[in-house]
């Protein structure tokens, strides 16, 4: 499978942008699940329990108290950028899989693959998974474990109905894990045009500095 094609990327279309009129989004969406609605995750049959679900039309349905984080749920691919102390600048491939499975949190998985400077995939990188909940005050809690030897709990609420901020409550890292990384914040947001962006940044003294980016099409749900 190939990634879909996209003519926009996170520096054309910032997070900052995340606001759509009502009857557009659904116009959007519409026209995007003309090629994802039919996609799912693939399961191993015989659980006696329902299966993790990315497609809202297939699957247990959601549960009511996750309302506020549906617009989450699919598959989604695309590109971004990363800047660390261990591995510099590079550009980075990236799948975010939001599924669940009828009860009150959704299931967080995201794989990274490192891209060359022509954009061609060099190998894999690092791995996230996770769970995010969110209370009826709009309270999120995500929990994020990371391939690296880092455990994050974050916490935040909706900035619109199509943007999520959150903020490290914790951060704790492994012997093994990077001695450089400091509490992070995340924004995730639906942008204009359906697609999804996210920013994670890390505390560096008093203040918080870009670490990873990235801008990512629907692929399923």
């Amino acid at each position: 499978m190939t990634e879909p094609d996209s003519n926009t990327t996170p520096e054309s279309q910032p997070l900052s942008e995340l606001r759509l009129d009502g009857s557009e989004a659904v116009n959007v969406a519409a026209e995007t699940a003309k090629h994802t609605a039919s996609r799912n995750i693939e399961e191993l049959e015989g659980l006696p329990i329902p299966a993790d679900t990315a497609n809202l039309r297939q699957g247990p349905n959601i549960s009511d108290a996750l309302l506020a984080l549906l617009p989450l749920v699919g598959v989604w691919r695309g590109k971004g950028q990363a800047s660390t102390h261990v591995d510099g600048e590079y550009n980075f491939g990236q799948q975010i899989i939001f599924s669940h499975d009828g009860e009150d949190y959704l299931k967080y998985d995201a794989r990274f693959w490192k891209l060359d400077e022509d954009g061609k995939p060099t190998g894999p990188d690092l791995r996230e998974t996770g769970f995010w909940r969110i209370n009826d005050k709009d309270e999120i809690e995500f929990t994020c474990c990371h391939s690296t030897g880092v455990v994050e709990i974050y916490y935040g609420e909706p900035v619109t109905e199509r943007a999520w901020e959150l903020e490290a409550g914790s951060t704790l890292v492994t012997a093994t894990g990077p001695a450089s990384i400091g509490p992070g914040k995340r924004l995730y947001g639906l942008m204009p045009n359906n697609d999804l962006g996210w920013v994670d940044e890390r505390r560096h003294g008093d203040e918080y500095v870009p670490r990873m980016s990235a801008q990512l099409q629907r692929w399923a749900g």
